[in-house]
């Protein structure tokens, strides 16, 4: 059975409510994994055949412990997953576009093809109390997500990819 991983970070909630509502759809359709980014390592990506990267937007960037991730992980699979599919999706207080490049940028290197692009989903948490508040994701914007796990997870399963 076709495997996706989907790898996340979030501090005040609103990439890990993206994530599961992704994972929850994909488990239709493949078998998924979910993971927090402090816990995924090189195994879970050599293991699974496709992938979601899912963060908020800190600082017009990636947060720290998706980049982590990214860190520990890049060489250890570099030219090992190779043509693999994956999507992305961020949850930014205002544009996202930065991070959004950032994963772009490390998925190019590793040879990974986009299936998706980018969802980027905008809290417009502009103040310190808002960014730090805990987020809620509209259903509509909830209901992208899913779209994008079970339609990322029936490619693999079908064998599309």
């Amino acid at each position: 059975m076709a495997q996706l991983l989907i790898v996340y970070h979030s501090r005040t909630g609103g990439a890990r409510q993206m994530a599961e509502a992704a994972a929850e759809a994909a488990r239709a359709e493949a078998d998924t994994i979910l993971k927090p980014a402090d816990q995924a390592d090189p195994e879970d990506l050599l293991a699974a055949d496709g992938y979601i990267f899912c963060a908020p937007e800190n600082l017009a960037a990636i947060s720290g412990l998706m980049k982590e991730f990214f860190d520990r992980c890049y060489y250890p699979v570099l030219g090992l997953i190779e043509g693999r599919p994956y999507a992305q999706m961020i949850c930014a207080g205002s544009d996202g576009e930065n991070a959004a490049r950032q994963i772009a940028r490390i998925a190019t290197g590793w040879r990974l093809k986009e299936v998706q692009p980018p969802l980027i989903i905008c809290t417009h948490a502009q103040t310190p109390e808002a960014i730090m508040a805990e987020k809620t994701i509209p259903d509509d914007q909830i209901e992208t997500c899913r779209e994008i796990g079970a339609a990322l997870a029936a490619g693999l399963s079908l064998g599309v990819y």
